[in-house]
């Protein structure tokens, strides 16, 4: 049986490092003690909250329930052809880390995704995305288990149903499964991707790009843009990119002709939040300790580590200010618990 810690402080194991007390903590290093885990909270009949690496939550007050920390570790090839692998990855491995493995490993596909933090199960979840490249493009299945019954599940990459920043386990299965290991299929053969404007700059002097070089690129972009959770607490981006339609960007272009945009389809376009928060002047703004990063508006930090509440106040002042100014709703891109 796994052990089972009461009145834990949670302020150490989320990025944005909120003071947070949950009524029990346990770390699960395998799929008996998570099968363990889950009947307790079963039994008990409490509160579930599953935990990676805190990288991408808000806990908005202390949690009245059980805090299950996913410590799970592992990497299987499944499968091989002469051009892909298939890499299972168990949910706790930690994300840039298998990054770096794979490119260490002469397996490519995900170095564009590199220095995002938090763990492999949270990954699908929140379809992360950067420079380019959504972790759904490298993702053939997942296997989760259902909180309800503990039965294992597995989900192919069509049942996940990815969207942007956005996974069906976000939605309709919401806090319905735990993932467990997720596949990918990764090239044996370097087809690196440079369809993100600044990451196409940052390699223009280099006359043949690698992979190594994608993600020593991406890693020099991401620490020069935003800071680090261990120094300044944050959870990274902290609002999603909107997407509105094309109709709806030429009125707004009208008043603000240099509002970023990248087109999504022939229908649609996604706006830059950073920019819009940027125009609406929050940009190095605080509020009761919580405050707007100076060098990147999308990210909200956490220097006085106050309450989540407090961060969420600022998210929510934000979030009216561009609506009022842009006619443009931002959707939080974290979770947010209780």
């Amino acid at each position: 049986m796994p052990l089972f810690l009461p009145h834990f402080n949670l302020q150490k194991l989320n990025t944005l490092a909120v003071p947070a007390v949950a009524d029990y903590f346990v770390a699960v290093h395998n799929d008996d003690e998570l099968r363990e885990a889950l009947a307790f909270t079963r039994t008990e009949n409490c509160p579930l909250l599953l935990l990676g690496g805190g990288s991408n939550i808000v806990l908005r007050d202390d949690f009245p329930g059980v805090v299950i920390q996913l410590k799970s570790q592992g990497k299987e090839v499944v499968a091989e052809t002469d051009d892909h692998v298939w890499l299972k990855v168990a949910a706790g491995e930690n994300w840039h880390q298998l990054v770096q493995y794979t490119l260490n490993n002469a397996l490519y596909g995900l170095e564009n995704l590199s220095l995002i933090p938090g763990s492999v199960g949270a990954a699908p979840i929140q379809n992360i995305g950067a420079y380019g490249v959504e972790v759904k493009e490298l993702i053939t299945e997942l296997s989760a288990f259902e909180i309800r019954s503990g039965i294992v599940v597995n989900f192919t990459n069509e049942s996940c149903r990815f969207g942007y920043r956005d996974s069906i386990f976000k939605q309709s299965l919401k806090d319905q499964y735990v993932i467990t290991s997720v596949t990918f299929r990764l090239n044996k053969t370097a087809h690196v991707n440079l369809s993100y404007p600044a990451l196409r700059d940052a390699l223009r002097d280099i006359e043949t790009v690698t992979p190594q070089a994608v993600s020593d690129a991406v890693i020099a972009i991401r620490q020069s843009k935003l800071p680090d959770p261990a120094i300044i607490p944050n959870v990274g981006s902290f609002f999603k990119n909107p997407i509105i339609s094309s109709e709806q960007l030429h009125v707004l272009r009208a008043n603000f002709p240099d509002i970023v945009s990248y087109p999504v389809d022939s229908h649609r376009v996604k706006l830059a939040a950073g920019w819009l928060i940027d125009r609406a002047g929050w940009r190095g703004k605080a509020a009761a300790g919580a405050q707007v990063h100076a060098q990147q508006a999308l990210v909200l930090t956490n220097p006085a580590k106050a309450s989540g509440a407090t961060v969420l106040a600022l998210a929510e002042y934000i979030q009216q200010s561009v609506a009022e100014q842009f006619g443009v709703v931002l959707e939080m891109e974290p979770r947010i618990y209780p």
